[in-house]
């Protein structure tokens, strides 16, 4: 099945009425997430870089339908249907504050990503990296808690590799979500400097209300563990930046088809052990 094609509940959407062709050709920086707003919340650092560079374009892709979003207050008598075109409408708005090239709403319901509908899944995405070739590649962390976040960056993982590796990109990030990257040893840390970028944080964020009102205050949080991020990062040196995002640079895993994620990971868990290990050594011989 084409991604064009699309499922019932996606939708593809270009801000600036160019064609769907053009937007994903003109695409260099691409992420790939589970939900409606977690391009925002994780992906602000390109979706800022590519507005602030008028040769560089971002283009979102959320793969779930928002089926399954909480739903308090306003929002606690909706159904699912009325749920899904509203969280399908914050994502347009929310595109069109950030300039996006084009913003690919794949409306699989979250489940589907995580059984029967996951290899559809890998085969649209490998489609559209196709069609985008982009030079940057923003997902999910593979250690991340959240069970359809991992669907969704596995899925990532695999579409890169399906395609030859020439055409592949040249970077692949998993940025932090449902846990935190502070424990990964700093020299692995990617920092993404989001520094200046509040303001437009705010804006895209704030559409979803949805989501907001829902008891889960996602903009406060993630604007909190930026600023954590930045301060925490060195206790011997003045703030380098305001806020800070972490991921994990995941770039090996597209070069290197052979490489394992899963000992790719727990390898990166190994070497955090050892340094709480060796920092502790002295004073319990």
């Amino acid at each position: 099945m084409s991604f064009r094609d699309g499922r019932s509940h996606s939708d593809l959407f270009v801000p600036d009425g160019e064609s769907l062709d053009v937007a994903m050709a003109r695409t260099t920086d691409l992420a790939i997430v589970a939900h409606q707003d977690d391009l925002e919340l994780l992906a602000l650092a390109p979706i800022a870089a590519c507005l602030a560079d008028p040769h560089r374009w971002f283009t979102g892709v959320t793969c779930s339908d928002g089926s399954g979003s909480a739903r308090t207050g306003d929002y606690a008598d909706w159904t699912d249907e009325q749920m899904i075109a509203e969280r399908c409408r914050e994502q347009r708005e929310a595109a069109t504050i950030g300039s996006y090239s084009a913003a690919l709403q794949l409306g699989f319901a979250s489940a589907s990503l995580r059984g029967d509908g996951h290899s559809t899944l890998v085969d649209q995405l490998t489609e559209i990296l196709d069609a985008t070739r982009p030079v940057n590649v923003y997902t999910h962390n593979l250690a991340d808690k959240h069970d359809t976040h991992l669907a969704v960056v596995a899925a990532t993982v695999r579409a890169v590799r399906a395609l030859d590796p020439p055409d592949r990109p040249w970077r692949l990030v998993g940025i932090e979500g449902w846990r935190g990257l502070d424990w990964l040893t700093d020299n692995e840390k990617v920092l993404l400097d989001v520094s200046g970028d509040q303001d437009l944080a705010a804006r895209l964020v704030g559409v979803f209300a949805s989501q907001l009102a829902g008891g889960k205050r996602y903009d406060l949080a993630e604007e909190g563990r930026r600023r954590a991020n930045a301060t925490l990062f060195d206790p011997r040196s003045v703030d380098a930046a305001e806020q800070v995002t972490f991921a994990m640079d995941l770039t090996p895993l597209i070069h290197n088809s052979e490489i394992d994620p899963v000992v790719f990971v727990t390898a990166a868990i190994d070497r955090f052990r050892a340094q709480v290990v060796d920092g502790l050594a002295p004073y319990f011989p």
